[in-house]
């Protein structure tokens, strides 16, 4: 199936018409998308196209079951002033090494100012695609496959818990707390629509983590963090839930609000999580791979 090169490292998106109860292209792309109004100036400079790549007018006809392609086009985005570090490439993995609050995949607000996009702007790839996620404000090692009849393979290694993770932290020191210690929380998502901390509940663990110190300075320490499990925030919640809140965290314990659009952002105090480690048999070659993060922490980081 044809599928539109890249602009600037960005991907086209597509879109299926449905049940064709639309007379143009103009009228479905209205009605699908109503808060985009420039779809008119769009479509004259050819940035909609069939599924075979030819641009369409406004005025084209609407069929039902055609698939359409076009590029997302959204507001500015501040530039992330970090570079992500090349730590491996080969035919089947690219590796990297993450910086704090670039996030890893477009999403909202955030298309350009992304790992993905960088790295295939970088790098020429139109098929790379993650075979895990790290938090937008998490720092560190981060996987990428290069081609799509791998992708399955390397998504069974983390449904299988095949995948060895190793992070640090840093958060307050507390000289009472026995470490090391393997924490047990039960975490769930809160119901209701949009973003919310997620919660420490009552009944069965479903998140595990080895939780050690590896140093402390004054009233903060240096932590290592091995989970066992790969719940969404599970490392930050598990972490509060012991009174031991990592320095930097947004959302736990207090969610702060988030900034208006035309804020500058601070990239002043980033969280102190770091992904310094992954670990596991390739399934697609069959070798061991390890990849170690080349980016340090400290127990006494600047305020």
């Amino acid at each position: 199936m044809f599928e539109p090169p890249l602009r600037d490292g960005v991907a086209a998106s597509r879109v299926g018409v449905g049940d064709g109860r639309f007379p143009t292209v103009l009228a479905f792309l209205g009605a699908r998308f109503p808060a985009v109004a420039d779809w008119p100036a769009r479509l004259a400079r050819g940035d909609v196209l069939d599924a075979d790549g030819r641009p369409l007018s406004a005025d084209a006809p609407c069929a039902a079951g055609s698939l359409l392609w076009y590029w997302r086009d959204p507001p500015p985005e501040p530039h992330v002033p970090f570079d992500i570090a090349l730590l491996h490439q080969d035919e089947h993995l690219v590796v990297v090494d993450k910086p704090h609050f670039l996030p890893v995949i477009p999403s909202g607000r955030h298309l350009r100012e992304t790992v993905l996009v960088r790295l295939r702007r970088q790098l020429g790839s139109a098929t790379l695609a993650p075979i895990h996620r790290l938090d937008r404000e998490t720092a560190g090692v981060l996987v990428f496959s290069v081609r799509p009849q791998d992708r399955g393979a390397y998504h069974a290694l983390l449904r299988e818990r095949d995948v060895h993770k190793i992070y640090e932290a840093v958060a307050p020191y507390r000289a009472d707390l026995a470490l090391p210690l393997i924490a047990r929380h039960r975490l769930e998502k809160p119901d209701g629509a949009g973003f919310m901390q997620v919660q420490v509940a009552a009944g069965e663990p479903n998140a595990e983590t080895l939780i050690e110190l590896i140093e402390h300075a004054g009233p903060n320490a240096r932590y290592r963090l091995t989970p066992r499990t790969g719940r969404t925030h599970q490392l930050r919640v598990q972490m509060n839930a012991l009174g031991l809140p990592l320095l930097g965290d947004r959302i736990y314990p207090t969610l702060w609000p988030e900034p208006a659009p035309d804020t500058p952002p601070d990239w002043s105090h980033p969280l102190q999580l770091l992904a310094r480690e992954i670990a596991f048999t390739d399934p697609v070659t069959g070798q061991p791979r390890r990849f170690k993060s080349r980016r340090t922490l400290t127990a006494d980081p600047p305020r």
